[in-house]
């Protein structure tokens, strides 16, 4: 050995640990240069890239939707309940070592408010799904889920006791699709037949990434008609859409009466509500049974007491109605942005940026007129299902025979806060709305004369989302204005003009090398 490198090792072990530290290094190095390739990597965002002290920042990428975060009336709330808290600091360690008196309060609030028989809460949402998924299902259980299901909930499979073959995907929101995977197991699984193992299906009720609805009452009648036994138990996520849909905020499962058919809900408090953890609506069997088994709950500190008082005060808010303004405000934007966007994409090539195809359906079926009004009908009407509403501004139609009705199946026939806009080069769109200056553009749209500003969105591609989907996440908020929204449109315009223009001055100069020197010529000269 090297008489130099046998001095630097102290002892034996480090014959061992040397050269594999290198390894890993360079193991390390290597996945994070192959996202670096493929243009996948992900980074921690930068202050000093967003702002600059001559530009304010309208944010659309935040999931703080009712814009409770900077909510003068909820600050001064918070620190009115922390003064007066007896215990603010820490917790003193996890639920099962340390009585929090705050802890138990909070759950039975939730039990009343979102009228569950018990409630339980994780440090997150991601720790709620990781416990519930990976500890509930028994051997020999089925856990079939929504394609587009969040990252947690794969985790939770992934520990669970089931086998890979017995996680099986359906297509999105596709209750043909859930249906058939049942009927399917139900051929050959006779445990599935008479009750004796049971299937779990896992949705969200607003979907992150797509802003779309999951079709609720379709996917609970279709589990409860397929196994008629009651070993079909249906779980919905509603991280997206706690405090703004339902009654006073409570979702879109109270919104459509189904608090009865749900096996568990989902709440998150960091999102709408400003604050952090979340909250797991079940029975007080699987509540017992996750205190026990849920790893995500026993072995680690509980949520601090500050964050259980600054939860409770997010939701004074909801129960008080301070939100439901808000929200109103919020649903009048996202219609308005979907038919301003569509007006302007007749003009601009699909290959370049589109609306999904449930966001131009939308459009194409309403005016804007129409849109801004018809939120209510929807999501305060409690105990109807989605098919009884419809989304037109003016009353549900009533049958001959009493009940609602509609002539679309589609879940919810409005948009949603989360708008995607579906691109091959978000970087590219990202990155000019960020550079953007209304004041520059003033040709697409005159009505507003802004002071400069910033229009922070980020740039969402695989493996987030799934292959040729790459996209720029809009997340409106209820402080967002009109005029916000209008500048947002002018950058999307401002670029897509650009980069046609970009586009028709490439075909010229093809067309005019090819003219000149022949295609096979110009094609030789860039091999």
């Amino acid at each position: 050995m090297n008489k130099l490198l046998q001095l630097q090792l102290s002892s034996p072990l480090d014959l061992i640990k040397y050269p594999m530290n290198k390894m890993l290094e360079q193991k390390l190095s290597a996945a994070l240069k192959s996202r670096d390739e493929r243009l996948i990597r992900r980074r921690l965002p930068e202050f000093s890239q967003i702002v600059t002290s001559q530009r304010s920042v309208i944010d659309f990428t935040s999931n703080d939707y009712l814009s409770l975060s900077q909510s003068p009336t909820l600050r001064r709330a918070v620190l009115r309940a922390l003064s007066s808290a007896p215990d603010i600091l820490g917790s003193g360690g996890s639920r099962l070592l340390v009585p929090a008196p705050a802890h138990s309060a909070l759950e039975a609030r939730l039990c009343r408010f979102f009228d569950a028989k018990a409630a339980i809460l994780f440090n997150s949402g991601f720790d709620a799904n990781v416990g519930l998924f990976s500890a509930i299902p028994q051997s020999g259980d089925v856990v079939i889920y929504d394609e587009l299901i969040h990252a947690s909930v794969h985790d939770g499979m992934r520990t669970s006791r089931l086998p890979r073959d017995s996680l099986i995907s359906f297509a999105h929101n596709s209750v043909s699709a859930l249906r058939h995977t049942i009927k399917r197991l139900l051929s050959y699984r006779d445990d599935l037949k008479t009750g004796k193992a049971s299937v779990f299906v896992a949705v969200e009720s607003l979907y992150s990434m797509d802003g779309t609805f999951a079709p609720l009452t379709n996917i609970v009648d279709c589990v409860e008609e397929m196994l008629p036994l009651g070993n079909g138990y249906v779980i919905v996520d509603e991280a997206h859409s706690t405090g703004i849909y339902g009654p006073k905020g409570r979702g879109l499962v109270a919104a459509l009466g189904l608090e009865k058919r749900i096996f568990a809900r989902l709440h998150t408090f960091g999102k709408s509500l400003a604050a952090s953890g979340a909250v797991l609506l079940t029975t007080e069997l699987v509540k017992d049974y996750l205190l026990n088994y849920a790893r995500s709950f026993i072995y680690t500190t509980a949520l601090t007491n500050a964050s259980v008082v600054a939860a409770g005060c997010s939701f004074d808010m909801l129960e008080d109605g301070t939100t439901e303004g808000l929200a109103a405000h919020l649903m009048k934007l996202c219609s308005y942005l979907v038919n301003r966007i569509c007006s302007h994409l007749k003009d601009i090539p699909p290959t370049l940026l589109r609306l999904p195809v449930h966001l131009e359906e939308y459009s194409s079926r309403l005016s804007e007129s129409q849109s801004q009004e018809a939120w209510h009908i929807s999501f305060q009407k409690v105990g109807q299902s989605e098919e009884s509403l419809r989304y037109d501004g003016k009353q549900p139609v009533k049958s001959t025979q009493g009940s609602t009705r509609t002539p679309s199946s589609r879940p919810f026939q409005f948009p949603s806060q989360i708008i995607p806009l579906l691109t091959a080069e978000p970087r590219s769109l990202s990155a000019f709305l960020l550079a953007f200056s209304p004041s520059d553009h003033s040709s697409v749209n005159t009505q507003y004369a802004p002071a400069p500003v910033a229009i922070y969105t980020k740039p969402i591609f695989p493996p987030t989302v799934p292959r040729e989907t790459s996209r720029v996440r809009i997340c409106l908020h209820a402080g967002h204005t009109h005029e916000d929204v209008e500048i947002l449109i002018q950058g999307i315009v401002a670029w897509a003009q650009r980069e046609i223009e970009a586009a028709r001055r490439s075909g010229k100069e093809w067309n005019q090398t090819a003219s000149e020197l022949g295609v096979r010529t110009w094609m030789e000269s860039k091999l």
